[in-house]
């Protein structure tokens, strides 16, 4: 008997085939280490100055108007470019493995557009719970884990979905990236999903003062990575292109 020809093209797509906006965004984020490696200390402090996100920039008590470059433009751009830079290799190499992992299957189901939108919401997001949390602070944020932190959390939304919709089939875990997700609240019961996200959290808590990543000072910037991950999580539905309810042509249903 003939498949229906949707389900055969999702049978041949690759679990691990990595979507051009994911190796784009590695490219970047690995050309912007070489040439931070490459230039001189002052120009990377320059660089710095100009694309981290510096929490000091908005509170005038701290840096005078004018003093920090790029001038109200910075302002609204470091809430998105500090994602980008890195303190060193293996920041850069750890946080490009979890966008690997976690950033593949929510590109192949939101698109490149989508997924910029997304990854600029939740950096946005991680560097706004940042400020909040370390107002006035003149030491600079870096890295993409925020953004990292918010496609786990999209992740989550759907890597269960297929259960109820579809018999197993070997390929289930890459298609599972066309499924409809369940409702958050829905989502939410399951033990799995309660599971992750609990030790998700111990995780990031129990060493955010210590773990050389996220700052440049050598901490960690968890309240940035709580930020990102809860904006991912309730946010996902505006950015999800994925129906709810499933066609059952593509989704066959389990005889129950």
């Amino acid at each position: 008997m003939l498949e229906p020809p949707r389900l055969a093209e999702h049978r041949r797509e690759p679990i691990l085939n990595v979507p051009p906006v994911i190796t784009v965004l590695a490219v970047v984020m690995l050309a912007i280490q070489v040439v931070r490696d490459w230039v001189s200390p002052e120009i990377g402090v320059e660089i710095l100055a100009l694309f981290a996100f510096i929490p000091a920039r908005f509170d005038p008590s701290v840096l005078a108007e004018g003093v920090l470059p790029g001038g109200v433009a910075a302002d609204i751009w470091t809430f998105v470019t500090y994602a980008f830079l890195h303190g060193g290799w293996t920041h850069v190499g750890l946080n490009l493995l979890w966008m690997l992992a976690f950033g593949t299957p929510v590109a192949r189901r939101f698109g490149t557009v989508r997924f910029l939108l997304f990854f600029a919401a939740t950096a946005a997001a991680g560097a706004g719970l940042h400020l909040l949390t370390h107002e006035g602070e003149l030491v600079p944020m870096i890295g993409a884990s925020a953004a990292v932190s918010g496609c786990m959390a999209a992740a989550l939304r759907f890597m269960f979905a297929h259960e109820g919709h579809a018999v197993w089939r070997p390929d289930i875990v890459g298609n599972t990236v066309h499924y409809p997700a369940p409702p958050l609240i829905e989502a939410m019961r399951d033990r799995r999903v309660i599971g992750f996200v609990a030790v998700w959290f111990i995780i990031n808590l129990a060493f955010g003062v210590g773990a050389p990543a996220g700052i440049v000072d050598g901490s960690v910037a968890w309240e940035a990575h709580i930020g990102g991950f809860i904006v991912g999580l309730l946010l996902f539905p505006l950015f999800d292109p994925v129906g709810r309810t499933p066609d059952d042509q593509l989704f066959p249903r389990l005889d129950r």
